[in-house]
């Protein structure tokens, strides 16, 4: 059995991984501004502190850390976005490097949106478009400052994470929300790609990059068959008997994003990315079909 931290653990992955990990018999850390549980740790997610004692006792470091990117990309919450990640990223690698024992591996979030707009090139991680934009900048820079830091008894794995769909989380829940006021139609044109992975095949294909000690780098966390937005709003409505779907034009999704307090490329972006080194490792997706996984979410 092995002893797991998890960075920002107290969101809706990080307890996903939790569960996932104590059935396992794992023993289970947190990081957390504010620490509520048995095994929380306070940290600032910046500066060193008292919390770089648990790196010496963990195998396995997971950071999660990052303020959310479903808000306004005002300027205050640009810089907030990117602050969050890097200080994280830079402070735990400095940690390691501090420990007598440091953790056999760190797994560092990064997204799936890293790569360019696509409906029709397949996102792999040899041969995926990094763009340039705002978020993908963001998960560029994530990334970077993951790899700048050498940590030389340490194995580094970047989770290219896509759209997580869970029962007491993720994307789906204001999804099914549209739904059920008989707005789940296809929003804009419907024909952007949706790259997704359930919460059970997320928290295994972690354990599976745990334990194969020989894989590091980086990795797209997604089914190998993405959808596209209006199959997934049509299979969601039918999963949960609503025969009504409104349709939402890209001008009424930029005008509710506002209203909301988000920002349209959520749901605008046409995410087309593959797990190609997941799958060539022999990672077998156990809800990489649409239909069963919603029926089993809903």
């Amino acid at each position: 059995m092995k002893t797991i931290t998890i960075a920002g653990g107290s969101g809706f992955l990080g307890q996903v991984l939790v569960q996932h990990f104590t059935k396992k018999g794992h023993e289970v850390f947190i990081l957390s501004r504010n620490p509520k549980r048995e095994n929380d740790t306070l940290w600032n997610a910046k500066d060193l502190g008292a919390w770089t004692k648990i790196l010496e006792k963990t195998d396995v470091l997971i950071n999660l850390t990052g303020k959310s990117v479903d808000c306004r990309y005002t300027e205050a919450n640009r810089k907030l976005i990117l602050a969050s990640r890097i200080d994280a990223t830079e402070v735990l690698g400095l940690a390691i490097n501090l420990c007598e024992n440091p953790p056999a591996l760190w797994l560092n979030s990064s997204t799936a949106t890293i790569y360019e707009d696509s409906q029709i090139k397949q996102m792999t991680e040899e041969h995926g478009d990094l763009g340039d934009d705002f978020s993908m900048n963001i998960a560029k820079s994530w990334e970077h400052s993951f790899y700048k830091i050498t940590n030389p008894k340490t194995r580094k794995i970047a989770l290219r994470t896509a759209i997580v769909f869970g029962k007491n989380g993720g994307a789906l829940i204001p999804l099914k929300n549209l739904v059920t006021f008989g707005l789940g139609g296809k929003q804009a044109s419907g024909k952007q790609k949706v790259s997704w992975i359930h919460e059970q095949d997320f928290a295994r294909a972690v354990e599976f990059l745990m334990e194969n000690e020989s894989l590091n780098g980086n990795f797209n966390l997604s089914v190998a068959k993405p959808t596209n937005n209006k199959t997934l709003m049509k299979t969601l409505r039918s999963v949960m008997h609503m025969p009504i779907g409104l349709p939402q034009p890209k001008w009424l999704i930029k005008l509710g994003a506002k209203l909301i307090g988000t920002e349209p490329e959520l749901v605008l972006k046409s995410r087309n990315v593959i797990p190609q080194r997941l799958s060539g490792k022999g990672f077998v997706f156990l809800q990489g079909d649409l239909e069963p996984t919603l029926k089993s979410l809903v």
